[in-house]
């Protein structure tokens, strides 16, 4: 099948270098010429484990393409998947002028029946104004008998295991109202859950467009959740880790997201909760959990960020004289993205309390210099850095932070004391090799 993916950003990349290795002819649409410049010269802009190697594979086998020439792209493909960004407006609604500059775009162009399907995360109603779009754009050139079909088909990515997640997806859901088109996106799709035997959910495109919102907005409130308890755990002298085995054994309610922490970050969860916000809202509706959610989410990372203040307080030590060491930048391991990281608020904070900071992160470093400059120093390994650090506050669970040697640790420190924001070491243990720690809802 012929796809045209218009925007190559990190859902674009993703589903383009997938679908192309299912046997696709794909080509990637993108307006900045430096990024299809790098692209094509076999460099990936973003970190992603897996993609670099499947887009080397495709590209050199000749199923993927990158360019700048969107009229190429839409009249050479039937289907056009929209993966443009839809960041947030100022009053907390999604900004969908990069969605609906696209529509305009493929109205403008197309020239035989197109499939247009909405990748990136919109809210309930844009299917409809993207088909308006569309028809408008058709109607001035005289074209208005052209037949085209709008999809809402939400991606379902974690960031560091996007490519698997793509590859053996646990659902497909395609919104539309046409039957034809339906069955085209599950022909697109049914070599991905051929094995797996997992649905491909065709419902209408306005449940389809709040699946995506609602799936997000359900998981972070679960992290959330947890992270409230342990809060609660630490003032009552409870361990979240006993409080989650005690309920995640319950079938009703799993395992899973129940991992307390600083709170929740990324591309996706922070910008859903407060479109679906705004879009209840706007419709006279509250979503009192959701707005819940946000606030406590905040919090948490200011809650770490006072553990390392009240200490240092405590012990009576001006913040200008404490160097703290932050292992991890990133909202979590396996990416390089540092938006809404947790890592960046809970620094602000330290930097306004006039703490000195030293950081690193394996993959995130640069995209952290970009927001907080020379605010902070840059380490180039994550043991160095610890030379004369008075704490250690752990961010990112990075697995080359879960084991590290902890006697090298403790020598190069000038005071043995660890904030683990991810509970990723055994208290007791790091305790008996003469550490102070401080772990999220681990007790006294």
């Amino acid at each position: 099948m012929k796809i045209c993916m218009i925007g190559a950003g990190y859902v674009g990349l993703v589903t383009g270098a997938c679908f192309a290795e299912m046997g696709n002819d794909v080509i990637c649409i993108e307006e900045n010429e430096d990024k299809v410049r790098m692209l094509k010269d076999g460099k990936v802009p973003i970190y992603e484990p897996g993609l670099k190697e499947i887009i080397e594979r495709n590209v050199s086998e000749g199923r993927l393409s990158f360019s700048q020439d969107i009229a190429d792209g839409v009249r050479s493909s039937l289907v056009c998947f929209i993966t443009v960004g839809t960041p947030l407006d100022d009053d907390g609604s999604a900004d969908l002028k990069y969605v609906l500059r696209v529509a305009g775009q493929i109205g403008d162009i197309m020239n035989d029946y197109k499939i247009v399907v909405d990748k990136s995360t919109v809210p309930v109603g844009t299917g409809e104004m993207v088909r308006e779009v569309i028809r408008q754009r058709l109607e001035k050139r005289g074209l208005s008998h052209i037949e085209f079909d709008v999809v809402s088909n939400p991606e379902f990515l974690k960031e560091g295991n996007a490519v698997q997640d793509f590859m053996r997806p646990e659902r497909v859901i395609v919104g539309t109202d046409n039957i034809r088109t339906a069955e085209i996106m599950k022909a697109l799709y049914e070599p991905f859950v051929r094995t797996s035997n997992n649905p491909v959910l065709i419902m209408d495109i306005r449940s389809a467009e709040l699946a995506k919102y609602a799936s997000n907005a359900f998981l972070a409130t679960k992290i959330t959740f947890m992270n409230e308890l342990a809060i609660l755990c630490d003032k009552v002298g409870a361990d979240i880790f006993q409080v989650r085995e005690g309920m995640g054994t319950d079938s009703r309610i799993g395992p899973r997201f129940l991992l307390a922490g600083v709170g929740y970050g990324g591309s996706c969860f922070p910008k859903d909760i407060q479109a679906l916000i705004k879009t209840s809202k706007n419709k006279g509706h509250t979503l009192e959990i959701c707005e819940a959610t946000y606030r406590a989410n905040q919090r948490q990372k200011l809650y770490f960020a006072e553990k390392i203040v009240s200490f240092f307080k405590k012990k009576g030590l001006a913040p200008v004289d404490v160097n703290i060491a932050i292992w991890g930048l990133t909202f979590k391991p396996k990416t390089d993205d540092v938006r809404e990281a947790p890592a960046i608020d809970i620094i602000r904070i330290l930097l306004e309390k006039g703490f000195n900071i030293r950081a690193y992160d394996p993959q995130g470093m640069d995209n952290a210099r970009a927001i907080l400059g020379d605010s902070i120093a840059y380490a180039d390994d994550h043991y160095t850095m610890l030379k004369g650090a008075d704490a250690l506050a752990i961010v990112t669970e990075w697995n080359m932070f879960k084991s590290p040697d902890m006697k090298r640790v403790k020598e190069l420190m000038r005071r043995p004391v660890i904030f683990d924001g991810r509970n990723i070491y055994n208290p007791d243990e790091i305790m008996a090799l003469g550490f102070t720690y401080f772990g999220m809802g681990r007790g006294a």
